[in-house]
């Protein structure tokens, strides 16, 4: 019998439902100290774990170690890649703390607005402050969604029965779908001065740090609250401090830089702040439990790789190409503008990367989708797309046109209720080097992806090159790489230029305005 070790406090149905299967000896303890559990169970087949660290100490000393799961979605406590490196598959059990989290902002919304916390001290030291404790109805408030995924969908939901107006901002969820949960789609300038709830449900990464920062809260209306169960980073603490005071904000938190116990950068300007509590309800533990349980019992007996996060790409597949397609769809979502809705995902795979469209779906969705993870199966991400009401198709291709081994992505988006902006790009790999092959109607341009990139797409006349370098000496960019393609149908011409820093927003906007170009943007590869 294979051992299973869970030195967590995990629900018992997990044990439960792999000793039923007659295939496993579980070992479950939460009170043992993991070193001594782990020097104690050597022969360890699979380990279940919540918040454990999973480092690469802890995988030497389990040396016939094959499968780790995370009961929850989040696994950047579990060292993946030297996991990897000696064989063991990773697993998480997405979703199924959603609903914990969605309830959670609820709870917090509620509990702030009646006093709940301070009013139950009081009444507890023998006090009667009716008058102090006066509170506000959530009935006929305005609430602001950042982020429309599973968890903010799910906020919409458990808030509809309080006959709230709702407020949305995603760019990649489609006008239908919003219409199906009941939320208007708007900008957010608008949702953050006209909602008295805000609640975020966005990821952390490069773009969305510091988020919430001095121009939104500038705009926020006075007395709104915002509540943050996503991520710390997100919220730019100082900006918050500043603002809090003069527009009277409130504040509910339940994330944090660590979670671990100590004071808190946010303690001075929360007004309730809960342990990193999101997850935490016994129904959420079952979930993760049943489903990690049923996942690991799936994995062996039929093979379904489905939520194995670190797995290896499909022999034959070189994963330079899970690279090109990721940079063809940012590329795409950024020409098309970050503003707009999704619609339509097209694509096409030449060569001898046909059999591995399915692999290759899941960088596409991640390069258009900020919400989609790299680390999401391909029928992860079929379902993200799903919930946010979006296309995607994957064309049967003409191997007569000779494109080799080359990716093509089309990006169908929403401008508004009547207009859609529509893109093609094309890439391949030489050498091991991505290569961004057409962009629309300009083909051969072979320009490789990487680093501060500028892209201007203007009305073709002398000298608009020369601007562009004048006015980027002046800010001290240096260009390194640059394609000028022309196409003489429409007259126009673009620009690429790769720089050696990115741009800040109104330098480029001023270069766009003096040259008239018709589009302009600054990514990073």
């Amino acid at each position: 019998m294979k051992k299973v070790l869970i030195p967590t406090k995990l629900d018992g149905v997990a044990k439960d439902i792999l000793t039923a299967n007659g295939s496993y000896k579980v070992v479950q303890d939460d009170a043992t100290p993991l070193e001594a559990l782990l020097a104690e169970h050597s022969d360890t087949f699979a380990m279940f774990v919540r918040s454990e660290k999973v480092t690469a100490e802890v995988i030497d000393a389990l040396p016939n170690l094959k499968v780790v799961v995370r009961a929850g979605a989040g696994f950047n406590t579990i060292d993946t890649k030297y996991a990897r490196t000696k064989g063991i598959d990773v697993m998480n059990t997405p979703g199924a703390n959603s609903n914990a989290v969605a309830e959670e902002v609820v709870a917090m919304m509620l509990a702030d607005a009646r006093h709940v916390v301070q009013a139950d001290a009081s009444t507890r030291e023998g006090k009667w402050e009716k008058k102090q404790f006066m509170g506000r109805e959530l009935a006929g408030k305005t609430v602001g969604i950042v982020g429309l995924g599973y968890i903010g969908q799910l906020v919409i939901k458990r808030l509809s029965g309080f006959d709230c107006t709702f407020l949305g901002y995603d760019p990649v969820i489609s006008a239908e779908r919003a219409e199906q949960i009941g939320v208007s789609l708007t900008t957010l300038e608008d949702l953050f001065s006209t909602s008295d709830y805000i609640s975020l449900h966005i990821p952390e990464n490069e773009e969305t740090r510091g988020f919430v920062g001095e121009k939104l809260l500038g705009l926020v209306k006075e007395g709104a609250t915002i509540v943050n169960c996503a991520r710390a980073g997100i919220i730019d603490e100082e900006a918050l401090r500043q603002a809090k005071p003069a527009k009277k904000l409130r504040f509910l938190n339940d994330v944090y830089a660590k979670d671990a116990a100590g004071d808190k950068s946010v303690m001075d300007i929360a007004d309730l702040m809960l342990p990193h509590l999101g997850a935490s309800t016994a129904e959420a533990n079952f979930k993760a439990a049943q489903r990690a349980a049923e996942q690991l019992i799936d994995f062996e007996e039929k093979g379904i790789t489905s939520f194995v996060v670190n797995r290896d790409i499909p022999e034959g597949l070189n994963e330079h190409y899970c690279e090109l397609a990721y940079a063809l769809a940012r590329l795409s979502r950024c020409i098309v503008s970050r503003t707009t809705s999704p619609k339509l995902i097209e694509t096409s795979f030449y060569g001898s990367l046909q059999p591995f469209a399915e692999w290759l779906t899941t960088p596409i969705v991640a390069g258009i989708c900020d919400d989609c993870d790299r680390t999401m199966t391909p029928s992860e991400s079929q379902k993200f797309l799903e919930e946010m009401g979006i296309e995607y198709f994957n064309r049967e291709v003409d191997q007569n046109k000779k494109f080799e081994n080359s990716i093509t992505v089309d990006l169908t988006a929403a401008v508004d209720s009547e207009n859609d902006r529509h893109v093609s790009v094309r890439g391949t790999v030489e050498e091991g080097i991505l290569l961004i092959s057409r962009i629309n109607e300009f083909d051969k341009l072979y320009f490789e992806p990487v680093g501060p990139t500028l892209f201007f797409l203007y009305d073709d006349r002398p000298g608009v090159i020369g601007t562009i370098g004048k006015m980027l000496a002046e800010a001290g960019v240096n260009i390194e790489d640059m394609r000028n393609p022309h196409d003489a149908k429409t007259n126009r011409s673009l620009a690429i230029l790769k720089v050696n820093q990115a741009l800040d927003d109104s330098v480029m906007n001023t270069i766009k305005d003096t040259i008239e170009a018709r589009s302009a943007f600054c990514m990073k590869f």
